[in-house]
């Protein structure tokens, strides 16, 4: 299978538009087709596009974008052209000569098709395109047979990490070759090594693509996105067995009569998306604004694929309950012994005293009246309405009080293990994982196990009913689909091995682990992200964390035993014979300081390094922008231009410093005269594209955490 790939992906020698003929004469004897249960047979080659563009401000003031040069790769060789004229020319020969139709189709990979495809969407007639949301094409269809997926979905992965990450076929992304604050058109000169960074694009995703063609057994097996692949890998671990025809699969027909009566309703599935929460990020607000040294932090080891294994899901129909006559008591027993959704309506809630955090998400409230919040998370209401689970329930229960409570709809479902073959779908990543890790020549396994295990938890909660997003040469404005008819549909699959609900449990396990982190630490927690908790003074709080890892494989292995699967499984050893146990408290070290801002806004200096996670800042550009000047005054003994002080309410950070870019979409063609930096001018027009534009970041306290940290935490006023 795509035999001499590596020779044609180590010649960088550039092609002209017009030389398609040659390029496809040189390389068409290594062309095979791949084709699984479709009419449509695919090329099994690697293909690629990418285009570079400049934008700027038109004579009007308008904002514009436009490409100036385009990359096309196939097998491994590149053709380079600069308008697309050129490119259509190509595209044009190229249908006629592999003979591309409906039935014959190229598979041609973009990464980050949303970007590119603004600007070659006019250029075509495109036969279906499918959007995960509005400009956000999954894949497009041309009605000449040529369909452009997207590499960035399928991996999962900038383009820089996507060739660190190659391993048959490496080639690495160059960096700053290419200046992008230069004006450019179609007649600018590019410069050698700006031509290389260019080929070098398309010779990385060529390189992905002839990797993963080989993993899967050819491009017709690729999924659409990462989540794809471990949705197949579990699907068929669950459902077929090998050597046996699908239809004819005994796992099939158990798996079935297992799933069946796990069915969704519109009026559940909506209730299931109130109660969806993911995973809980938060600061505490004590120390929210101030330095705090010696900040220790503990991850917990793969934490959704733990409770996948270690607790117990709905695994039944889903049966409502009667709300009106529902007493107090029989809801405290329903919640014991059954998986439950429901909706509360808390009166007088008010968060415990010296709890330390804020457990219920303002967001997910559908009343919440006279409420104090803290950053986003309530701390009391005279009324709270939500949408809830019982592992819900009982992280409120540990952190609030509220004078009485009533619930106005729910619904229960027996409890029990996920299925076998699901479980063992997850150990199986999960060990291969670990043993694979730093064994030479089992590289592309490693990666690939790591990858899919990573990707457990994002297929267990897919949406089912998104909005469609259609095209029909322009975006039209979404709808929801037929609810009625789409979950018919998903109640009736017979490949169906997940159930929405699940995912839906997934975060809340997982949220109770963290959370009995948070309580353990008290006063000296600081800060927590999902899967991971920081806090002061680590003597202290090793044995919880020693017990609890004892604890958690305790369960782990029960959870096994009970269903008959080899213990050893969760605790897989690594290429030394070290055992790496599922699901414990991983030790990442200690900050010598640490500062928060609120949720997934905080600074830390460890080793003498400075990081800085701030959402929607480039932590590789701004972290050193903000250490500027930063130094160590033997003679003060204190720091100077310190990046602690400089990290504050109000910070202003300089558009070349955030790595951010406001895109701007034109859907309007843009005609006239453009001069680049060397001053040579030329005639321009694009029928569609995008204008990006450096932004500055200020960082503001929202009014309502600075109000609460002022009034609750600091009893007055003071700067943060």
């Amino acid at each position: 299978m795509l035999e001499n790939i590596e020779k044609f992906l180590q010649d960088y020698t550039i092609y002209q538009p017009e030389q398609i003929e040659q390029v496809i004469k040189e390389v068409r004897h290594n062309f095979r087709f791949s084709q699984v249960n479709t009419p449509h047979k695919y090329f099994n080659v690697p293909c690629a596009f990418d285009i570079e563009t400049t934008s700027f401000y038109d004579a009007a003031g308008q904002k514009t974008g436009l490409m100036y040069v385009w990359m096309f790769g196939i097998y491994g060789l590149v053709i380079l052209g600069r308008t697309w004229e050129e490119f259509e020319t190509m595209i044009e020969k190229l249908v006629n000569i592999l003979d591309l139709c409906d039935r014959k189709r190229l598979i041609c990979y973009v990464h980050n098709l949303q970007f590119d495809f603004q600007f070659f969407r006019k250029h075509f007639n495109f036969e279906k395109v499918f959007a995960i949301d509005k400009r956000k094409p999954l894949y497009a269809l041309t009605d000449s047979g040529i369909e452009f997926r997207c590499s960035y979905l399928l991996s999962g992965y900038s383009l820089e990490t996507v060739g660190k990450n190659l391993l048959m076929f490496p080639v690495k992304k160059k960096v700053g070759d290419l200046d992008y604050s230069l004006i450019r058109h179609a007649e600018t000169i590019l410069q050698e090594k700006e031509k290389g960074y260019c080929v070098g694009d398309v010779k990385v995703v060529m390189s992905y693509i002839a990797e993963e063609i080989i993993r899967a057994g050819g491009i017709a097996k690729l999924p659409y996105t990462k989540t794809g692949y471990v949705r197949t890998f579990c699907r068929n671990q669950c459902l077929y067995e090998p050597g046996v025809r699908r239809k004819e699969s005994k796992k099939r027909l158990r798996f079935h009569d297992i799933m069946a009566p796990m069915t969704l309703t519109p009026p559940l599935y909506k209730k299931l998306r109130d109660g969806f929460a993911g995973g809980f990020t938060h600061a505490n607000a004590i120390y929210s604004g101030r330095v705090v040294e010696n900040v220790s932090s503990y991850d917990i080891t793969s934490s959704y694929p733990t409770v996948m294994i270690a607790e117990r899901f709905p695994m039944s129909g889903p049966e409502e309950i009667d709300t009106v006559n529902l007493t107090e008591d029989r809801f405290y027993d329903l919640i014991r012994y059954f998986n439950c959704l429901f909706t509360i309506h808390f009166h007088g809630l008010q968060a415990k005293e010296n709890t330390f955090e804020n457990y219920i998400s303002e967001s997910h409230c559908l009343t919440c009246d006279n409420a104090v919040v803290n950053n986003g998370r309530v701390v009391s209401a005279d009324l709270l309405v939500t949408t809830i689970t019982e592992i819900d329930f009982e992280i409120i229960d540990a952190f609030y009080t509220w004078e009485s409570f009533q619930i106005s709809y729910m619904v229960k479902w027996v409890r029990g293990w996920l299925p076998k073959d699901l479980i063992l779908s997850i150990l199986k990543l999960y060990g291969d994982k670990t043993t694979l890790k730093n064994v030479p020549g089992k590289e592309a396994e490693y990666m690939v196990s790591k990858g899919m295990l990573n990707s457990v938890y994002g297929m267990s909660c897919s949406r089912l009913l998104r909005p469609v997003n259609d095209y029909d040469g322009e975006w039209l404005d979404p709808y929801d689909p037929d609810a009625e008819e789409k979950l018919n549909k998903y109640n009736k699959d017979w490949s169906r091995f997940l159930y929405y609900p699940w995912g839906l449990y997934v975060t809340a396990y997982a949220r109770k682990n963290l959370f009995l982190a948070i309580q353990e630490c008290g006063i000296d927690y600081v800060y927590s992200d999902t899967d991971s908790v920081k806090f002061k003074n680590l003597e202290a709080h090793k044995d919880f964390f020693m017990q609890y890892n004892d604890t958690i494989i305790k369960r782990l292995k029960y959870a096994l035993q009970d269903q008959g699967i080899d213990t050893d499984l969760i605790e897989p050893e690594d290429v030394k014979g070290n055992k790496k146990p599922l699901g414990i408290w991983d030790y990442e070290g200690t900050y010598a300081r640490f500062k928060t801002l609120g949720a997934k806004r905080y600074m830390l200096e460890k080793d003498g390094i400075i990081s800085l996670t701030v959402s929607g800042l480039n932590k590789k550009i701004t972290a050193p922008y903000l250490c500027e000047g930063w130094h160590y005054d033997l003679k003060t003994g204190q720091y100077q231009n310190d990046p602690f002080d400089r990290f504050r309410d109000g910070m202003h950070v300089p558009k070349d410093f955030t790595g951010k870019k406001t895109h701007t979409y034109i859907d309007k063609e843009r005609t006239g005269f453009i001069t680049d930096y060397t001053g040579k001018s030329c005639e321009y027009s694009e029928l569609s594209g995008i204008h990006l534009e450096g932004a500055s970041y200020d960082l503001s306290i929202g009014g309502d955490y600075k109000r609460f940290l002022k009034l609750y935490i600091y009893g007055g006023y003071q700067e943060i």
